[in-house]
């Protein structure tokens, strides 16, 4: 074992020990909007970046398949892609996604893109194999697989997290498991800035709406950010909070702000516009300033993963079964007119693990 998992393991003892003392419990969960920048060439034509769904309290038995975690684990990101496996959406575990490794203790402190693509055929050979095989050749597969994995190696990553029941992860896992997940992506109106909308809202009603004067109804990432964090303005119950996951150093390109569609508009070709058509670039900038200004969390803390998983090590949200249930007294008529009472077995609930 390297010093440094030693340091990280140490980290982790004394983490976990503190918050055993300091918090027994833990009484909520939460869902994270993942506001992800734009890097490559996709930071050029599409600034809008990318954007999923972190679930603390729920995680992933298949790629295609959710179920409640257990003490320690530290939950899924969901998120719509296109081109992967003809799904509409996948989950994966929170630590792979960020840096295609299994474990915490595993994270390196730099990367190279050599070590990046290492790492991330690894990972799908291990876990990933039946939605992105070999190419005939045994080499690694073409297609969009490679941004489920080992995300914060190309970007810095925003995370604005509102809180949970139980109750809401399970409904979450029962949705999720039953519906149809059928590739449909589109990029105008089934993005994954929509996928993060409607799932958000399954939670919280009406949290985030398109923005059809800044987005022109095309959902983004970042005015996604900016309805969640206005909806919990007024509803504080939601509990927001911010964090930020950095792009892991290296000499990888560093990536870039992240824009809503007007805002791309008016950065980048706001002068061009205004020599095209004065009136069309008024438009635009109008559109922008009323419903589009939002700046991403400055100074916002970075997202611990060792003390996050001595948190979840400690809270068990979701019983392993449900508790028994009561047996009825139910009320008979016997000979003449006395009632006596038979009692009626109770039913056997199922684990809510399977």
């Amino acid at each position: 074992m390297t010093k440094l998992r030693y340091r990280r393991l140490a980290a982790k003892i004394a983490g976990a020990f503190a918050l055993a003392v300091a918090m027994p419990v833990i009484a909520h969960a939460s869902m994270t909007l993942l506001v992800e920048q734009p890097y490559g060439k996709l930071g050029i034509f599409d600034p809008g970046g990318h954007s999923a769904v972190y679930l603390d309290r729920v995680c992933a038995e298949t790629p295609t398949k959710l179920r409640p975690c257990g003490a320690g684990e530290l939950g899924v990101v969901l998120s719509r892609y296109d081109g992967i496996g003809d799904h509409d959406w996948l989950a994966v575990p929170l630590v792979p996604y960020l840096y295609a490794v299994d474990s915490t203790m595993d994270i390196p402190l730099t990367m190279t893109r050599a070590g990046e693509a290492q790492l991330r055929d690894a990972y799908r050979k291990r876990y990933l194999e039946s939605l992105a095989p070999d190419a005939p050749n045994g080499a690694p597969p073409p297609g969009n697989w490679y941004e489920l994995i080992g995300s914060s190696y190309d970007r810095t990553i925003y995370g604005f997290r509102v809180r949970t029941t139980a109750d809401q992860d399970a409904m979450l896992i029962a949705e999720f498991n039953d519906s149809r997940n059928k590739e449909s992506y589109n990029g105008f109106y089934r993005n994954c800035a929509d996928f993060v909308r409607v799932t958000i809202n399954r939670v919280y009603p009406h949290a985030i709406r398109r923005n059809y004067i800044a987005d022109l109804g095309i959902s983004s990432p970042k005015l996604a950010a900016r309805g969640l964090a206005h909806y919990a303005k007024k509803h504080p119950e939601t509990g927001l909070s911010v964090f930020v996951i950095p792009q892991v150093p290296g000499d990888l390109p560093r990536s870039r702000s992240n824009t809503g569609v007007t805002e791309g508009v008016v950065r980048r070709y706001g002068l061009p516009l205004v020599l095209l058509s004065p009136e069309a670039a008024g438009v635009v900038l109008v559109a922008y300033v009323a419903r589009g200004r939002f700046e991403m969390p400055k100074g916002a803390p970075e997202l611990d993963l060792d003390q996050l998983q001595a948190q979840l090590a400690i809270s068990q949200p979701f019983p392993i079964a449900l508790p028994a249930m009561p047996e009825p007294q139910v009320p008979t008529v016997v000979e003449g007119d006395v009632a006596t009472v038979r009692t009626v077995p109770a039913l056997q609930p199922a684990s809510m693990l399977h």
